[in-house]
């Protein structure tokens, strides 16, 4: 299922003028509505819960940090779904905002593809949780509906495993293992690790 995307908001939080643009401009093409902040600081001074979507948002930048930005958003319980988009990764810092709860975390220069298919599966579980949750037979017919793999993948992330562990477990890359964590919470209609583990609570005995 992909958000319409008329229905969704793509908010962009960066410092840098040129990638706010470039972010906007490229998405816009797309067909996507886009709002642009220059701070973490101005961001949250004009949040508004509606319409629901994502937020792209850099991790180093002036004042509040995309990481604080994360924290504080976290307090607020503003559940917006966050992809991180970042000239300055490494492995430490991406497993702290997904342990946090972002979405998704991506290296700059950002691949369009990989970035529109992390909106498409973002924006379509804000907009699922906008539209309330799903039920529990419908969980359970999910599960069910899962490859062999996404349901193994699945049982680990609930017994706690994160991606890097799990890419051990099973002999593959962190990238692929975050590829399938990012259907499966698809699927379930989250977007974090909290999340997860409260709608898969009592879903056990189907992950064996």
């Amino acid at each position: 299922m992909s958000a319409p995307r008329e229905t969704v908001l793509i908010r962009i939080v960066d410092d840098d003028e040129e990638v706010r643009n470039a972010l906007s401009f490229m998405l816009a093409c797309k067909g996507w509505s886009t709002e642009c902040h220059a701070s973490a600081a101005e961001f949250l001074k004009n949040y508004r819960s509606t319409p629901p979507g994502c937020l792209l948002l850099d991790i180093r930048m002036p004042g509040m940090s995309g990481l604080e930005l994360q924290a504080r958003m976290k307090e607020m319980n503003l559940t917006l779904p966050i992809i991180f988009i970042t000239g300055h990764a490494d492995v430490p810092t991406a497993v702290r905002t997904l342990k946090m709860g972002a979405f998704d975390f991506l290296e700059k220069p950002v691949d369009a593809e990989a970035l529109e298919a992390a909106i498409e599966a973002a924006s379509a579980i804000s907009l699922a949780q906008a539209s309330g949750g799903l039920s529990r037979e419908a969980i359970e017919a999910i599960i069910r509906e899962m490859s062999p793999r996404e349901r193994e993948i699945t049982k680990l992330l609930a017994e706690g495993l994160a991606n890097h562990d799990i890419a051990e477990h099973l002999s593959l890359s962190d990238r692929t293992i975050q590829g399938h964590r990012n259907n499966i919470y698809h699927k379930l209609r989250v977007h974090n690790l909290r999340q997860f583990s409260d709608v898969i609570s009592g879903f056990e005995e189907l992950l064996r």
